[in-house]
């Protein structure tokens, strides 16, 4: 006969659930945390300061120089313009470039902010057929199809994908303060109804469109993207592209380029 008080195994201790990883190309990528990016951004670049605007529904990120700015809604909704990123001559000139983003993945705008936020200043770019094969160049490399339409130049991605790149030459002849983008990068649907968009000015430097539509070629492609945390993530301790990637953008800035004769003057008739 056994006496004594019955004997309870002990439950194993549970471990934490490992977060859900997926590829995800940066193009389909969900908009993300943008409010934490914003607190990210500023965390990480001491010459830029926090400023709310009088009705507390916007947040301006103002270089020390006061000719670069960032302006956050926090309360946008929808298509409304989350991002206006703009660049001035002096803090009370007109802007001389400016850049838009409305439920644009937190990624390619986290890639704008921080090609900005390299230089202290930068002036208007100038648009030749030379700038603009520089600063697609990636696209190229990738293999993204180029194809002339009246006054347009577009870049599609290579496959099933709707994501894309978009040139309006009558935009680009406009004056600095004109609010009819130059360039239009997208993603989801169709460029005339996209599920997202960022919309360039005619002078928006070449570096800063490089490095973005370099975002797009080599993270455009699922087996090419980062592992994309789905579940658990804490977007505060995602930092700048790896290594890799950010020399890999050094590199493509550096290169130069034709892709076609011609291409640049038909699109501009």
């Amino acid at each position: 006969m056994i006496t004594g008080a019955p004997v309870i195994a002990s439950e194993a201790p549970r471990e934490p659930p490992v977060p859900k990883t997926e590829t995800v190309a940066v193009h389909a990528a969900d908009p993300g945390d943008h409010e934490a990016l914003l607190d990210n951004f500023l965390e990480s670049h001491g010459d830029w300061e926090r400023y709310r605007t009088w009705d507390e529904d916007s947040t301006v990120a103002n270089h020390e120089s006061l000719t670069l700015r960032a302006l956050f809604d926090h309360e946008a909704q929808g298509r409304d313009t989350k991002w206006t990123l703009a660049a001035y001559e002096t803090p009370v000139s007109e802007r001389l470039w400016y850049a838009t983003a409305a439920t644009t993945p937190a990624e390619i705008v986290r890639t704008m902010l921080n090609s900005a936020a390299s230089e202290s200043a930068w002036g208007p770019a100038a648009l030749t057929e030379t700038t603009i094969t520089q600063a697609t160049r990636p696209l190229a490399d990738a293999g993204w199809k180029q194809t002339i339409e009246g006054r347009y130049i577009r870049w599609d991605i290579p496959g099933e994908e709707a994501a894309g790149i978009q040139f309006h030459a009558f935009a680009a002849g406009q004056k600095p303060g004109s609010l009819l983008p130059t360039w239009t990068v997208w993603g989801g649907n169709a460029i005339h109804q996209p599920t997202w968009a960022l919309e360039l000015s005619a002078h928006f430097p070449t570096p800063l469109l490089q490095d973005i539509t370099f975002e797009l070629a080599v993270l455009g492609d699922a087996e090419n993207a980062d592992a994309r945390v789905t579940e658990g993530a804490d977007e505060r301790e995602r930092g700048r592209p790896a290594e890799g990637v950010s020399a890999g953008r050094s590199s493509a800035r550096c290169r130069g380029g034709r892709q076609g004769a011609g291409w640049f003057s038909r699109g501009l008739r």
